[in-house]
């Protein structure tokens, strides 16, 4: 009975969550970062025909981006819940906020997710698609694949503003250094840069990816080693918490 209660006592203890907020933001990283490197890859922009001849030739490994870019979102919306349970001894309404703006880019990231497997439909030669021709498929599946990248940019952008939110939250926070919300707000106004420049085709689009990439790792980075080795500081985590009720 009292190794259950320790149990329990441990689980539900914010050191606990933050640890597992880290877990779950790393298998974000990890999934997020192997599904964007293996499905960019087959992706030629502006060749239909080397893009639908990449993806039938590849097409286990499309549909491999296409899993764990879906195991991803699930990891980021485990994370979503439990940064949001720790914040909301900062700020409720803020926190519940920043959850808001995290679920709205993982809604949107299911339709992309359709988005991304309809060239295998379109390319799958099915009976229906007979009165198109060849070089019409691989139009219409490229096509496809670039309304799944727009798709991406609407996501990251409500992505985005859930990482400014949470930075600001942690830079009120007591439990937790301030450092680590000053770089996560750097992220997200990296990722609201690149979602505008795209939205908007400003010349230098082209060069944001160094940004996004390293205001990811600079930011979300370090806010999952932070979680997975140091958490949270549970005496004044008590302490803010007990101020916010």
């Amino acid at each position: 009975m009292s190794t259950n209660l320790t149990t329990e006592t441990a689980r539900t203890s914010p050191l606990f969550k933050a640890r597992m907020a880290g877990v779950f933001w790393l298998m974000t990283i990890v999934l997020g970062g192997f599904a964007a490197s293996s499905g960019d890859k087959l992706v030629v922009s502006s060749d239909a025909a080397a893009t639908a001849t990449n993806i039938l030739t590849h097409e286990s490994l499309f549909r491999w981006a296409v899993v764990t870019n879906l195991l991803a979102t699930v990891c980021y919306l485990g994370a979503t819940l439990l940064v949001y349970v720790l914040l909301k001894a900062v700020n409720r309404n803020l926190s519940l906020l920043a959850a808001f703006f995290s679920l709205t880019g993982c809604a949107v990231s299911g339709i992309s997710f359709v988005l991304n497997l309809a060239p295998l439909a379109i390319l799958g030669h099915a009976p229906s698609l007979s009165v198109f021709s060849e070089e019409q498929l691989q139009a219409l599946a490229l096509i496809f694949l670039k309304l799944n990248a727009q798709a991406f940019n609407i996501s990251m952008f409500f992505f985005a503003l859930h990482v400014l939110t949470v930075g600001h939250l942690i830079f009120r926070s007591t439990f937790l250094p301030r450092i680590l919300g000053v770089l996560l707000a750097i992220t997200g106004a990296c990722y609201l840069t690149n979602s505008f420049a795209n939205f908007l085709s400003l010349p230098f689009q082209a060069y944001m990816f160094p940004f996004v990439a390293g205001g990811g790792l600079l930011g979300e980075g370090s806010l999952t080693v932070w979680l997975l080795f140091k958490g949270v500081n549970i005496q004044r985590w008590n302490e803010q918490s007990s101020l916010s009720q």
